[in-house]
C-alpha cells in the first residue's frame, strides 16, 4: 500500500500536460477500436449478404415465376423460363411443394442433388465456395404452391468491391483518425512550441516588448507556466535594459559637469596648492558617482539569494552613527536610536549597512541646522518595521515614490546640496534583495524613510 501511495504521490497535477495527452490517446484508441468493430461488421453485411436490389430482383422474378404458374399452369411456367433464359445467362427452376418441377421439362439427377443444398434470400454468401450458389425464392403470394429455384447471377454476388474496401478500411480510415490525432498534438504541444520559438526570435532582434498570445499565457498546464515565465523573463529583461540605458544616460549627463569643471580648472591661472585640491575634489566626486551607478546596476541585475545572518540593529547604528559623526562633524547627540538591545533582524549585513547608510546620509544632508535625526521601530509579527526621521521638511506628496528613482533630485523640495540621487535607490534595491521594503512619508516637520526587515 506505501508503494501505491507513493506512485500516486508522484502523478502530476490535475490541469498537467499528462492528462491532457492521456484523454487524447485513450480517445483516439477508444475510436479506433469502435470504428472497427462497427465497419467490420457493416462491410460483413455488405461483403456476404445479397444487397437489397438483388433481393428485390429475385422477389420479383419468384413472383413472375407465380403469375406464369398460376395462368398457364406448365406451359406458362415453360415460356416464363425461355424468356429469361434471354434475359439472365444462368439456370432457372420452378419447383413445386414436392420438389419437383412445375414445368414441362424435369429436373436432372444433378439438379436435384442441387436442390438439397438450396439457400434462402437471407443467407450468407461465401466467395470462397465452388461455383455459384442456388437459391430458393418461394412465391411471394402463396409460399405453399411452389418456389423459385435459380442460380445466383454473377453480378449479384456479394463484395465485387471487397479489395477496395479493405484498403479503405485498413489504410485510408485509419490514416484520417491519424492525421486528427496528428492535428490536436499539434495544436496542443506544437503551436505553443512555436510561440515560444517566435518570442525566442523576437529577443534576438532586440524586440523586448513581444508578448506570448493569452490563449498560450492563460493555459494551466506545463506549457501554460513555461509561457509565463518566458514573459516574466521578456519583462524583467525589457525592465534590465532600459535601466542601463537609462543609468548610461545619467552618467553621462551627469559626469559633463564634473568634467567641464575640470577642464576650466586645467586651463585656469590658479595656484598649485588650489589646483590639486579642486582636482581632487572632482575627481572624488567622480568616483562616487562611479561607484553608486555600478552598485545600483549590480543590485538590479544580480538575483543570485544574499547569505544573510542575525543583524542587531542597535549595535549597527552605533557603527553607522560613529562614521555619520566623522564625516559631518555633527555631534553623536543629534543622532539617536530608540530602538532596544532586543532588535534582531535577518540579512545581509553589507547590504543593509550600506542602506540604512544612505538613508541616514540623505538625512544628515537634508537636515537644518541643529536639526535631529532619529531612529526608531516596533515589532510587527515576524517583522521589524524601523523608521528613520528627519527635520528637513520633507517633500511634495506626489514625489514621495519618485525620490527612490535613480539620479532624482528635486528642485527646491527640500534644502541641502551635494548627492547624486542614488542613495535611496541604492538602499530600496538593498533592502527588497532581502525580502523587506522601503518607503516615504512626510511628518510634517520632515521625511521619515519606512523599513521592514524580516525578525529573527
Amino acid at each position: 500500500m506505501k508503494g501505491v501511495d507513493r506512485l500516486f504521490k508522484r502523478l502530476p497535477g490535475k490541469h498537467s500536460l499528462f492528462w491532457k495527452l492521456a484523454c487524447l490517446l485513450i480517445a483516439f484508441c477508444l475510436l479506433m477500436i469502435w470504428l472497427s468493430w462497427s465497419w467490420g461488421r457493416y462491410m460483413e453485411q455488405q461483403g456476404a449478404y445479397l444487397s437489397d436490389e438483388a433481393r428485390a430482383t429475385l422477389k420479383g422474378y419468384a413472383a413472375g415465376a407465380e403469375m406464369a404458374w398460376s395462368a398457364g399452369g406448365g406451359a406458362g411456367v415453360d415460356a416464363w423460363l425461355q424468356t429469361m433464359g434471354k434475359r439472365e445467362s444462368t439456370w432457372f427452376g420452378v419447383i413445386g411443394k414436392d420438389l419437383q418441377s412445375l414445368s414441362s421439362y424435369p429436373l436432372t439427377d444433378k439438379e436435384s442433388q442441387r436442390l438439397t443444398f438450396l439457400r434462402g434470400l437471407d443467407w450468407p454468401v461465401s466467395r470462397h465456395a465452388k461455383g455459384l450458389p442456388w437459391l430458393k425464392v418461394p412465391f411471394p403470394v402463396d409460399s405453399g404452391a411452389g418456389a423459385l429455384v435459380i442460380e445466383l447471377p454473377q453480378r449479384f454476388m456479394p463484395g465485387r468491391y471487397q479489395l477496395f474496401w479493405r484498403a479503405v478500411t485498413n489504410g485510408v480510415i485509419p490514416g484520417l483518425f491519424t492525421l486528427l490525432l496528428c492535428v490536436g498534438l499539434y495544436r496542443l504541444l506544437i503551436m505553443p512550441l512555436n510561440h515560444l520559438r517566435e518570442q525566442a526570435n523576437a529577443w534576438r532582434a532586440d524586440q523586448l516588448t513581444t508578448r506570448l498570445s493569452h490563449d498560450t499565457t492563460s493555459r494551466q498546464d506545463e506549457l501554460g507556466e513555461l509561457g509565463r515565465a518566458f514573459d516574466h523573463m521578456s519583462e524583467r529583461l525589457q525592465g534590465t535594459v532600459a535601466l542601463q540605458q537609462q543609468l548610461l544616460r545619467d552618467l553621462s549627463h551627469e559626469l559633463r559637469t564634473p568634467l567641464s569643471r575640470l577642464r576650466v580648472a586645467c586651463d585656469s591661472e590658479q595656484e598649485l596648492g588650489q589646483l590639486r585640491e579642486r582636482l581632487g575634489r572632482e575627481i572624488d566626486g567622480m568616483q562616487r558617482l562611479v561607484e553608486d551607478t555600478l552598485q545600483l546596476a549590480w543590485l538590479d541585475t544580480e538575483r543570485a539569494p544574499l547569505p544573510q545572518e542575525e543583524i542587531q540593529i542597535q549595535a549597527l547604528w552605533d557603527m553607522l552613527r560613529e562614521n555619520a559623526c566623522f564625516e559631518s562633524g555633527w555631534p553623536v547627540s543629534r543622532l539617536q536610536c530608540e530602538l532596544e538591545a532586543d532588535c534582531w533582524v535577518w540579512g545581509h549585513l553589507n547590504s543593509l549597512a550600506q542602506a540604512l547608510e544612505n538613508v541616514l546620509r540623505n538625512a544628515i544632508r537634508h537636515s537644518p541646522a541643529a536639526g535631529i535625526v532619529r531612529l526608531a521601530g516596533l515589532r510587527d509579527g515576524d517583522q521589524w518595521h524601523l523608521w528613520l526621521e528627519d527635520q528637513g521638511g520633507g517633500v511634495d506628496e506626489q514625489a514621495l515614490e519618485r525620490i527612490f528613482a535613480p539620479f532624482t533630485r528635486l528642485d527646491g523640495a527640500r534644502p541641502g546640496d551635494g548627492g547624486f540621487g542614488l542613495g535611496l535607490s541604492i538602499a530600496r534595491n538593498a533592502v527588497q534583495r532581502q525580502g523587506g521594503q522601503v518607503w516615504a512619508e512626510n511628518t510634517g516637520q520632515g521625511l521619515r524613510v519606512h523599513m521592514r526587515l524580516l525578525a529573527r
